[in-house]
């Protein structure tokens, strides 16, 4: 098939399956594609390097990866700081608290910009992405990959140490009392 022809089988898909709303699906084809051929990329680096994969990884690495993966997708997909990485596919709207802030994917331009706008805005599909990095990491640099997910872990654990501390000040000076 050629490029033209899988541009309109696309096109034809994309009115097919939502007639009313333009979704960007070959945007999301793209992303997909790109997906495949990162993870693709670290397996033939393991095998290449010759990493042993272990059976199952530790239920320790599986925490530690986890709440690592929660931070990095939150803090490269909300944090104010890294707002620069969003901006050529969103739009600031307005700050959500603790440092974050709402955006709204820009609809102009391609599909593609429109899809990673999606991506780089939402934490939840962004963790997918995260985690094979950190899991890639786990494999190919264990010592260096701990200490980064460490670092993650505990800027997570501070996170919600500072959010509950603001919650008990809260309520120490009264809660919503006028004073």
């Amino acid at each position: 098939m050629t490029g033209r022809g899988l541009k309109q089988k696309v096109a034809r898909l994309r009115q097919a399956y939502a007639p009313n709303e333009q979704r960007p699906l070959e945007g999301y084809l793209k992303a997909m594609g790109t997906y495949a051929a990162v993870t693709a990329s670290l397996v033939g680096l393991v095998k290449a390097t010759g990493r042993p994969v272990p059976e199952r990884p530790s239920a320790g690495d599986v925490v530690l990866l986890s709440v690592a993966t929660h931070k990095l997708s939150r803090l490269l997909s909300k944090d104010a700081i890294t707002s620069p990485l969003r901006a050529p596919f969103t739009r600031y709207e307005h700050p959500i608290g603790s440092g974050e802030v709402m955006e709204q994917v820009r609809d102009q331009g391609s599909p593609t910009r429109h899809a990673l706008g999606e991506l780089v805005s939402c934490p939840f599909c962004l963790a997918v992405w995260v985690a094979t990095g950190l899991t890639g990491g786990l494999v190919l640099a264990p010592r260096l990959t701990r200490l980064i997910a460490t670092a993650l872990t505990a800027v997570a654990a501070s996170d919600f140490l500072q959010m509950g501390y603001a919650v008990a000040q809260h309520a120490a000076d009264g809660g919503d009392k006028d004073k």
